[in-house]
């Protein structure tokens, strides 16, 4: 049940003066009642938002020089993408920046949140609305209180303007402009967050194709030595040096050599493939053309600054949703206390269309509104354990993100650390494989040892080089994977710090 008094007014003032003088009478009093409701609307209902503890590392346990700070996911990240050095890389990532429709999706609801947050910015200004209207009725012969026409029927017309406006006295439409605009800006945060994925991604997919190609050079190399050892034999065996078995083992594996290269080919449209929609293009639009350089492999330095794990835009979502939240509960909070609105209206009122705008027929009305819910069988005490509810849920996500950003990190450092020693140990295996090769077919040429030994050697040899590209191809994905799991690069955070030391 909800009480509403009815505002203070006047109606039908025939006399510029009388409408005045009782104007602003009240219009003194209401203005103290304003102020007073000013005043007291400088607290607002509910908890202010205080960070959650949380439990966290002095520094990474994989590497030194890693020290914790507050967030800072509005830095500038930079076009991190770019250290690997090539072109036609940061032509398809700038390409997926205007063109991803995943991304699109994503702003669009981005600027959805945008327009709520000037929504509830508007509650805290009045309203004016206008009307104007006419009717015809009838009622019964013992009233007077309108001019009647043949038959007992009267006309009205009437043109106003109103206006009215919400007192923000406890605090409820400050919580729920605060509780807007975390929102926009989670919203803000998980667009970063899925351009950063999605760059990740495109450039992963890019970093693999290029691999693969290199696999493709070494195949097709490999095929066309295994051609000339097979020509060789065939020759040998003509000669009646070499048994018949060593011309199918040669040819054996040259055919199965040439299998593997062809196998590559559905991997690379695959990856080709997923490059052209993540650049918002059907496949058959793109084409990537084999190059025979590698992009390179960036240099990561040892001592990172502590902000790039807290520029994760995902951590900063996650804790953006935990101040709307907080101020959702005040919002719950203030529907227990009375809401008070001041509202006007005024204009013209008459039975005759021909005098309808006429002093005589001039009205206003003025006057303050309280209301306030009385009984409601408890939805009131249930959206506010529903706030509390949801604000401890958020919390928890909170904290997750936070752990699991520097789970990511701390995967992602190691990973690239052994990857970089069994780089080290496989290109030493790579290379003694060449030389056991090279010595393997020269003493086949001698006739000092049988073709059997040049296949295994050879094999060896080639397991090595894919193994080689594998591992190289391994740690490119895992650098990319590094620099999103600490936000997106560093190269702009640390432009500024070097900007900042040259200014001292």
């Amino acid at each position: 049940m909800t009480l509403l008094p009815i505002p203070v007014g006047a109606s039908h003032a025939r006399d510029p003066l009388s409408i005045a003088k009782p104007f602003a009478g009240r219009a003194r009093s209401y203005m103290g009642l304003l102020a007073l409701s000013v005043l007291l609307g400088g607290c607002a209902i509910g908890p202010d938002y205080q960070r959650p503890q949380l439990q966290t590392p002095a520094q990474f346990k994989q590497i030194e020089g890693w020290t914790q700070a507050k967030p800072g996911d509005v830095l500038a990240r930079g076009s991190w993408w770019q250290l690997y050095g090539d072109a036609e890389l940061n032509a398809l990532v700038e390409r997926l920046n205007i063109s991803n429709q995943n991304l699109a999706a994503s702003e669009a609801q981005y600027r959805q949140a945008r327009a709520l947050v000037r929504g509830a910015r508007a509650a805290f200004y009045p309203s004016l609305s206008s009307s104007a209207g006419a009717s015809r009725s009838s009622q019964g012969s013992g009233s007077s209180n309108t001019t009647t026409t043949n038959g007992g029927v009267s006309n009205s017309y009437d043109l106003s303007l109103n206006a009215a406006w919400e007192l923000d006295i406890w605090g409820k439409l400050r919580r729920s402009l605060e509780s807007s605009r975390a929102g926009f800006e989670a919203s803000a945060a998980d667009l970063a967050a899925l351009k950063l994925s999605l760059q990740a991604e495109l450039v992963q997919n890019y970093l693999q194709l290029r691999v693969l190609d290199d696999q493709q050079r070494l195949l097709d190399a490999t095929v066309a030595a295994y051609a000339r050892s097979l020509k060789l034999t065939e020759n040998q065996y003509n000669a009646g040096i070499v048994p018949k078995s060593d011309v199918s083992q040669a040819l054996t594996q040259l055919k199965s050599t040439q299998a593997q290269a062809i196998d590559l080919k559905w991997q690379r449209a695959q990856l080709e493939h997923a490059i052209a929609v993540l650049v918002g293009v059907p496949p058959s639009e793109l084409s990537i053309a084999a190059r025979e350089q590698l992009p390179a492999l960036p240099e990561i330095p040892v001592a990172l600054p502590s902000q790039l794990l807290e520029r994760r835009p995902d951590v900063a979502a996650a804790e953006r949703r935990v101040i709307a939240a907080n101020a959702e509960i005040g919002v719950a909070e203030a529907a227990w206390y009375p809401d008070l609105t001041l509202s006007a209206s005024g204009g013209y009122r008459g039975s005759s269309f021909a005098d309808w705008i006429d002093l005589p027929n001039r009205f206003w009305s003025l006057g303050p509104q309280l209301a306030l819910t009385l009984f409601d069988g408890g939805a009131r005490s249930a959206e506010l354990e529903r706030s509390e509810a949801a604000y401890d849920q958020t919390v928890a996500q909170y904290r997750q993100s936070v752990l699991d950003s520097f789970r990511e990190v701390e995967d992602y450092l190691v990973q690239l650390r052994v990857l970089q020693q069994e780089a080290v140990i496989q290109q030493e295996a790579l290379d003694a494989a060449r030389e056991s090769l090279r010595l393997i077919e020269n003493q086949y040429r001698a006739g000092t040892v049988d073709f059997n030994s040049v296949v295994n050697v050879q094999a060896t040899a080639l397991n090595n080089e894919r193994s080689t590209l594998s591992l190289l191809g391994s740690r490119l994905t895992t650098s990319v994977q590094l620099i999103a799991a600490l936000g997106g690069g560093w190269q702009g955070e640390l432009e500024v710090q070097e900007q900042k030391q040259e200014d001292r």
